[in-house]
């Protein structure tokens, strides 16, 4: 049997370093400062957590990315959380249990089962914000801007943003009749954007030749603002058109406020894009951008996922993987003064050591027996005793 190396690590599974947890840290540190800013609290879920609550509100969707093991204790299912959302909905439900809107955020590491097949990682940081309580247009607004506001920190430029509705295909799917395995199959193609077979598995249906029309122009409803007017003439005059309206209503009153106050911001509709289906309920949106093959934040409206923690509430927020955040982020004009100070214990030595690292400046002092040059430990400055009085001068 061939033995393993010992500092080998499972696939997927990465460390993070010195530089780059400075950095990462750094980043979470302004964007978690940001969220305050703007009124959400912090909350930190457990790491495991029962398997049915990790689950609840996914649909199950988090079924295949969730590790699951046994509870010692009390031998019940429990789950590595694969996604932080749930937890948090139900602290808001169950815990908080605030009348009025609630804005809270949080930031931890998640684990997969499976990685993303970009990124290869499986354990993604995922930062994110979440305001319970408002079914309004006006808080998912709120989010959205929460969320540039994020990518903007971050020193991203030229973003995307990608804005759906999946109560738009709920709607036509319940009125078209669709049984559960045929919506399942048809939201599958939709999401691969397969349109020959679209038209070969809406033929094997017995649906009505207006809906399997409707169903094939779907994925055609991409693009810019007409695709909200081409809708309006795709779906104009079904049952179901209230529903639909109001969707469209919805997504033309984001896109005048993206308009207004984010004016050069590319914004594309998609009516055909169901990201987390069956985990949101109205507005789902993704921000791309150039760098990257796949969206950098996602998010959307999902209310009434407290239900089952005991109270229903309208719910809308966003989250991304911090880690490829900070990959992209360019801490521009950031350089921080390290100094090297010599070993000794004199007393007006070691208060001008508390000194500087109290005003948050990086200081490390040597050890008895330590040949390390300043340079070699990274420093760039160096702390030296001039006329009586120690004093920081540059690293020469």
């Amino acid at each position: 049997m061939q033995r393993k190396d010992k500092w080998l690590l499972p696939e997927g599974i990465g460390e993070v370093l010195p530089e780059q947890a400075a950095h990462l840290e750094n980043l979470r540190r302004k964007l978690l400062d940001t969220f305050a800013c703007w009124g959400y609290q912090l909350v930190i879920p457990p790491f495991v957590d029962f398997l049915d609550s990790l689950l609840t509100g996914s649909g199950h969707d988090l079924d295949l990315q969730t590790f699951k093991l046994t509870d010692q204790l009390s031998g019940e299912m429990l789950g590595v959380r694969a996604d932080m959302t749930p937890q948090v909905a139900r602290i808001d439900a169950h815990h908080l249990q605030h009348d009025g809107p609630t804005r809270l955020c949080y930031a931890g590491t998640v684990l997969h089962a499976v990685g993303d097949p970009l990124e290869k990682s499986r354990s993604p940081m995922q930062i994110g914000a979440e305001l319970y309580g408002h079914a309004g247009l006006e808080s998912d607004y709120e989010v959205i801007r929460l969320m540039l506001e994020m990518l903007a920190i971050s020193g991203l430029q030229n973003v995307h943003l990608d804005l759906g509705h999946v109560a738009i295909y709920r709607a036509l799917a319940e009125q078209a009749g669709l049984n559960q395995q045929q919506e399942s199959e048809l939201f599958d193609v939709l999401q691969r954007k397969a349109r020959t077979e679209l038209v070969e598995l809406l033929a094997g249906f017995a649906l009505d030749e207006r809906y399997q029309s409707i169903f094939n122009a779907l994925p055609k409803l991409n693009g810019g603002r007409e695709v909200l007017d081409k809708a309006d003439g795709l779906l104009a005059g079904l049952p179901c058109g209230g529903i639909i309206g109001d969707a469209l209503a919805d997504l033309r009153g984001i896109a005048d406020k993206l308009r207004r106050d984010f004016p050069s911001l590319s914004v594309s509709f998609d009516l055909a894009e169901l990201r987390g289906y069956h985990y949101h309920t109205g507005m789902v949106f993704a921000a791309f951008v150039p760098a990257l093959g796949k969206e950098i934040a996602r998010g959307g409206r999902y209310d009434n996922i407290g239900a089952r923690f005991g109270r229903a509430r309208a719910a809308t927020g966003f989250s991304a993987d911090l880690k490829v955040l900070a990959a992209m982020f360019q801490d521009i004009g950031n350089a921080r003064q390290i100094v090297y100070a010599p070993f000794g214990e004199d007393a007006d030595l070691l208060q001008a050591i508390r000194d500087l690292r109290a005003q948050g400046e990086v200081v490390i002092q040597q050890l008895p027996g330590q040949a390390d040059a300043a340079a070699q430990l990274g420093c760039n400055a160096v702390l030296q005793n001039q006329n009586q009085r120690w004093v920081v001068n540059p690293l020469v």
